[in-house]
């Protein structure tokens, strides 16, 4: 089955699931309102997005120094930094520290950067158990699902589904009317699981060129304690995530959480720069950041370089009506919505994502609504515009496309096509829509218009839109 009839095949299952609909527009209203509040409160909102835009665009053009002065600090304060050119190279080294200290259990807090690779699935084949300790990415790791949100991994999951994850954990019912309760249980569950760690495991929101410093941003406290109690931490960096100095990290934090969750700051922003100093009282004994490229070097100095400016805060996706209406598991990459649908085939394959980048309307909210300005529909239309020369598009479509774009580009033809298909729609009319049965509707539940009887040139000419 070709990624195309993937993509359409779930999209239609996620779009007939009454409860995975309402739980996806709870929760991103819900992101959209916060964020629109936030902004409104932050002074002059579109100039600090002009500038952020500006620092990102400066930073990935001299990616290379920044990372070099990155690593040369992070160094200095006493950290270990590994490169890892593609994901089974990061896995390799994350397994090989962990294998070295002999680790048999990792905690883990929320990586987007973790699931791109398959970090989860080398662990285990290594011998080494991973826990995901955000609640959200927990509850998916329970369902054995991927995240179906950049920010709200478990977004698509009621209450009700939670509570049966919980419950089938716990060994005992829980009320899924009692929320406390459901996080009690879960606190209570994951609380072992810090404390038998040996080994941390985190993602990186930014990394701080001038002091070698990695910034975690989280709501809940578990990304404390995995980077805090084992003995060993690992914080797993996609080279993008580069601030050059702490100034530009702070216009960074002050659009991220806003942007992400409609919060003015994450109830836990952690710095974390080398392993404990003799006068910690306590903190790992080590720490290593790996720094990931897989794919994302090759994208410098080509049109689709600014992709790289992405801070992975999920806006886009909430006001995807694509994203909305079909869930991220549709998509079938752990990058969803309109970011996904052009980062996924960028870095995994335009062969292998196919569909996503005809996963759009183009109808631009993205770009309106990303706090770095990043042109995600200008994107979009080049990668349709590879796909048409690598021959990708199903022949079926691509006649029907051909056909469309002759017509369309000769009048006379498209005069006589309009008059054709008003004469061949009159057993369908009724009305101002067509009565066409749902097998052969391409919209479905909803009903088309009917064509007018008249085109707009025949209109233009006799005069029928003089006021």
């Amino acid at each position: 089955m070709s990624g195309v009839t993937q993509f359409r095949r779930k999209a239609r299952i996620a779009i007939s699931d009454i409860r995975l609909q309402g739980a996806l527009e709870g929760a991103t209203q819900k992101f959209r309102t916060g964020r629109t509040a936030a902004l409104a409160d932050l002074p002059d909102a579109g100039a600090l997005r002009d500038h952020f835009k500006a620092i990102r665009q400066a930073t990935i053009a001299q990616l290379a120094d920044h990372l070099e002065t990155f690593e040369r600090n992070a160094q200095a304060s006493g950290a270990q930094v590994h490169w890892a050119a593609d994901g089974d190279e990061a896995c390799r080294i994350i397994t090989g520290i962990a294998q070295q200290h002999g680790v048999k259990l990792t905690t883990k807090s929320k990586s987007m950067t973790s699931e791109e690779i398959g970090l989860n699935d080398a662990l285990a084949d290594a011998g080494v158990e991973p826990v995901e300790t955000d609640l959200g990415e927990w509850i998916v790791q329970l369902a054995g699902e991927p995240p179906s949100h950049i920010v709200g991994p478990a977004l698509h999951k009621t209450r009700q589904q939670v509570a049966e994850l919980l419950s089938k954990e716990a060994g005992k019912e829980l009320d899924a009317d009692d929320i406390p309760l459901l996080t009690a249980e879960a606190r209570r569950m994951l609380r072992q699981k810090f404390l038998d760690a040996g080994l941390g495991i985190s993602g990186a929101n930014i990394g701080v060129a001038e002091s070698g410093s990695i910034v975690l941003v989280t709501n809940e406290g578990n990304g404390r304690l995995v980077t805090s109690a084992p003995p060993v931490h690992i914080a797993l960096m996609g080279i993008e995530k580069i601030a050059p100095t702490w100034d530009d990290a702070a216009v960074w934090l002050s659009l991220l959480a806003r942007s992400a969750t409609g919060q003015p700051l994450s109830v836990y922003t952690s710095v974390v720069t080398g392993p404990a100093k003799s006068d910690d009282i306590d903190g790992p004994q080590e720490v290593h950041i790996v720094l990931l490229d897989n794919g994302r070097s090759k994208l410098l100095n080509t049109p689709f370089e600014e992709v790289l400016q992405c801070i992975r805060c999920g806006a886009c996706l909430n006001v995807c009506p694509v994203y909305r209406a079909a869930g991220g598991h549709s998509y079938g990459s752990h990058y969803s919505g309109p970011i996904g649908a052009v980062i996924s085939p960028l870095l995994f394959g335009l062969e292998k994502h196919a569909a996503l980048p005809q996963a759009s309307t183009l109808c631009g909210a993205c770009l309106d609504e990303c706090p770095s300005r990043i042109d995600l529909p200008r994107m979009l239309l080049a990668l349709r515009a590879e796909e048409v020369e690598s021959g990708l598009i199903p022949l079926p479509e691509r006649l029907l496309e051909r056909a469309a774009a002759r017509v369309m580009g000769n009048h006379r033809l498209l005069s006589a096509a309009g008059t054709g298909l008003r004469l061949g729609q009159i057993p369908l009319a009724q009305g101002e829509t067509l009565n066409i049965p749902r097998r052969f509707n391409p919209a479905q539940d909803r009903r088309l218009p009917a064509l007018p009887k008249k085109s707009f040139r025949q209109m233009w000419r006799d005069g029928d839109l003089d006021e």
